[in-house]
């Protein structure tokens, strides 16, 4: 058993917002919003929990973010989403400042090589303890591990422009990103041998990380890195 860093919130009773995305790429659900549905549904702790559903259109996500943002004053982020292809529940370490879409968005967008903004940095990383929680995520036999690349598709965009709002205007707020795989409805559907996992799987390691958020700002020295 990992003992949890009790590090002490910044107020008595935490503000979390989670989000998840609309389905894209043809998909007729998203697994990062089914799944934080049920997180919410199920949330039984004493901070409060509000989600948004993001649309997965460059630009628009982070608007709608961050007015969600703006009216919550939230003191801890967790934004979700779809990687198909994906086994574990992945939180990400890094996000990169640039938009480059293999395919269009659900606005007919596709930005090519374009920097996320302009003026930032290269990259913003995670405040989350994220090799804490794969941890905690793994000691209840749901497979995680930390991933080094959220992409560069609508996912990457959100999770660099959510630590660019909290840089800019939510001191003290903690943020991250988290991917997570197909769900076992997305690979029945296509009739495919994708990895998956069960919607409720899924939910159980979100609300997992969640806790673990909550509970500790350190994160524990453990290997996390790959060699490709």
């Amino acid at each position: 058993m990992i003992a949890p860093d009790r590090t002490p919130s910044r107020s008595a009773i935490p503000t979390v917002l989670m989000t998840g995305f609309a389905p894209f790429g043809g998909e007729a659900v998203n697994p990062s919003w089914q799944a934080v549905q049920h997180v919410a549904a199920t949330w039984d702790g004493p901070e409060a929990l509000t989600i948004v559903e993001l649309p997965v259109v460059f630009g628009r996500s982070g608007e709608v973010l961050r007015e969600a943002m703006r009216r919550l004053r939230p003191d801890l982020v967790i934004a979700v989403g779809q990687a198909g292809g994906r086994a574990q529940v992945t939180p990400e370490r890094v996000a990169i400042n640039v938009d480059d879409a293999r395919i269009p968005d659900n606005a007919g967008n596709q930005p090519i090589d374009a920097p996320i903004d302009p003026d930032g940095p290269a990259a913003w990383f995670t405040t989350l303890p994220v090799k804490r929680a794969v941890a905690a995520i793994r000691e209840q036999g749901i497979p995680a591990a930390v991933s080094n690349s959220a992409g560069t598709y609508v996912c990457n965009h959100i999770f660099y422009q959510l630590m660019r709002f909290i840089a800019a205007e939510f001191p003290g707020t903690r943020g991250g990103f988290v991917h997570v795989p197909f769900s076992l409805e997305q690979v029945a559907a296509a009739g495919t041998a994708q990895p998956s996992l069960p919607v409720e799987t899924i939910a159980a390691g979100l609300a997992i990380l969640l806790r673990t958020a909550l509970a500790a700002e350190t994160d524990l020295a453990l290997a996390g890195g790959t060699e490709h």
